[in-house]
């Protein structure tokens, strides 16, 4: 069939792409591959998944024939669009672009299925490091760290609040020197510089060395989250990205657990050449952690298609599966070629970045959504050492809400994209910990320690949407360079979230943290009733304001606002924002 403008494509599936470069400058060889007939491709996917399909992996998206094509239309199948969309001449993919590419469902599971393995799964393996050397400040606080560098706990809150500003004011940067070097380079190297400033804490001496090391730390991490989801982003196609970005966080819980067991372990080591637990904590963690970042190196490839090199003479993917790889990305969100994948922002990109007003809600709700169950999960093992538990108790005594939480954040994900909700979605975590905070609040002065332990374990087993939000944050991009500063900006909020909660439970609330508590308790009525709402109102209206002018405007009008625009983006006609 021939496509015309508007006729056969959703508002979703025109948002996917941008003008990557102008007609004049794209070559004939390109603009000569553009088919007229798609009368072998499904359409585009936007249909509801049902909430089992997704959940068991099975279903309405694979048909019984998994030889049948899977490829689905897109704008490069209407000669008139595709011109505007095609990949820029610089796309370090190119090669492999091809609008009559061709797969079936057997392939596309399969290709997928080898990405999770060599892609999904180091980079999960990956953020684990992360979260190895920023979790272990709580366990190292298990076994007198406090005590022994002659610190209190509003020290405790200065080291975490130090460590967040310093995260906060790399990302941006971070993300401009990946984005010039390749997230490939800048990963790894962000994780060994981190991991000697881990095991240097072994030679902490009190206060003012404890502080610096937090602000190093900080410093180098900030980022790195945002840099290894750009890097994910190449892989896969933005319906399949939260899901993967659900399990990149439950990694961050698997490790939680495996932490705390190696934590049981090595703080038996206090004592040991007169040294303390918890610097032999530091030490073997990171240790652990270099080794890691080291092996990344050679773990992560630049792109599909370059996946060879002399350590790796034949690659990941041969040259069907790269077309494959390449198409259905591209199929999904022509943006994704407009640069290359080691091509710096320009400071008009980065301006016109951080002026997007229509991603400031997102901002919003990255910065209030966390508050509410961060303190009791900071404090949670001073909290239980307090109430008698010992040093190796209390490390096992987190792993529950760790399992928990991995298993309730993988389900709200499916959730998201079953329903294909993300602001009502999200708000399962602030209804899910509000009554938990209650219940502690009116606990007496000094509660039976395993009731509060139910109640702090119950109330961290909440299902963390931090995934749906940050795909959220992407998808409303609608460009890769916006998609970069804007999940900067969006994960700087996020910090700022962690340094208000640094500071919500203070030394003269001790220990039953009543004043806190019911700040926690009012910040979570204010999500509920006002943040989340709101957003999801406000890109309804967003999208129906598009409609009017879209819809109003001829095919020929259509087209000439596509030759003659220069909106980038979400500042696009025929853009639709996600909510």
């Amino acid at each position: 069939m021939t496509l015309v403008v508007g006729s056969e494509f959703p508002a979703d599936t025109k948002a996917a792409g941008i003008p990557l470069s102008p007609t004049s400058s794209l070559d004939k060889d390109a603009s000569s591959k553009i088919s007229v007939s798609s009368s072998d491709l499904l359409p585009p996917l936007d249909e509801k998944p049902r909430f089992t399909d997704l959940l068991l992996n099975r279903g309405s998206r694979q048909p019984a024939d998994l030889d049948a094509i899977a490829t689905r239309r897109s704008v490069f199948d209407d000669p008139i669009l595709a011109k505007h969309y095609l990949p820029s001449e610089k796309y370090e993919n190119r090669h492999r672009f091809d609008p009559n590419a061709r797969w079936t469902f057997r392939e596309e599971r399969d290709i997928v299925r080898k990405i999770d393995w060599r892609v999904m799964l180091w980079a999960a393996i990956s953020f684990s490091a992360l979260n190895i050397d920023r979790g272990n400040l709580s366990q190292a606080n298990t076994d007198n760290f406090l005590p022994d560098l002659g610190m209190t706990t509003d020290d405790y809150n200065l080291g975490n609040t130090v460590f967040r500003v310093a995260f906060l004011c790399a990302e941006l940067p971070s993300q401009l020197v990946s984005k010039k070097i390749g997230p490939d380079r800048w990963i790894p190297t962000q994780m060994c510089l981190w991991s000697i400033i881990t095991l240097g804490q072994f030679w902490l001496s009190g206060r003012s060395s404890f502080l610096v090391c937090r602000a190093l730390l900080g410093f180098i991490q900030g980022g790195f989250i945002p840099d290894l989801i750009l890097y994910l982003s190449y892989f896969y196609t933005k319906t399949e990205l939260p899901l993967r970005l659900a399990f990149f966080w439950m990694s961050s819980n698997v490790c939680s657990i495996i932490a705390s067991f190696i934590a049981f372990g090595v703080l038996h080591l206090r004592g040991t050449l007169g040294k303390a637990g918890w610097r032999w904590l530091f030490l073997v963690e990171g240790l652990l952690t270099f080794v890691i970042g080291f092996a990344t190196f050679f773990m992560m490839p630049p792109s599909p298609t370059q996946t060879r090199s002399w350590f790796r003479p034949n690659g990941w993917f041969n040259e069907r599966e790269e077309t494959i790889i390449v198409n259905r990305v591209l199929r999904d969100d022509p943006s994704k070629g407009d640069m290359h994948n080691r091509e710096g922002l320009t400071i008009k990109r980065l301006w016109t970045a951080v002026c997007d007003y229509d991603l400031w809600p997102l901002y919003i709700l990255g910065l209030m959504f966390g508050i509410p169950p961060s303190p009791p999960g900071s404090y949670l093992t001073l909290s239980l050492r307090n109430l008698g538990f010992g040093t190796f108790e209390t490390n096992l005594l987190t792993i529950p809400s760790t399992v928990f939480g991995l298993i309730t954040m993988f389900l709200v994900t499916i959730l998201s994209e079953a329903v294909n909700d993300r602001a009502i979605v999200s708000m399962l975590e602030d209804i899910w910990t509000l009554p938990f905070l209650i219940a502690i609040y009116c606990l007496p002065e000094n509660p039976n320690q395993w009731v509060y332990f139910g109640l702090a374990t119950a109330l961290l087993s909440y299902p963390y949407t931090h995934p749906i939000q940050v795909g959220w944050c992407s998808r409303n991009s609608g460009a890769v360079a916006s998609r970069t500063v804007n999940a900067s900006l969006y994960n700087m909020f996020v910090q700022l979230t962690s340094v208000i909660s640094a500071n919500i439970y203070r030394k003269d609330d001790a220990p039953r943290y009543r004043r806190g508590n019911r700040v926690l308790i009012i910040i979570s009525c204010v999500n509920l009733v006002i943040l989340y709402p709101s957003t999801k109102l406000y890109y309804i209206w967003r999208n129906k304001q598009r409609d009017r002018i879209w819809n109003a405007m001829t095919p020929e009008e259509q087209v000439h606002y596509l030759e003659t625009t220069k909106d980038i983006g979400n500042r696009r006609l025929d853009f639709r924002f996600a909510h």
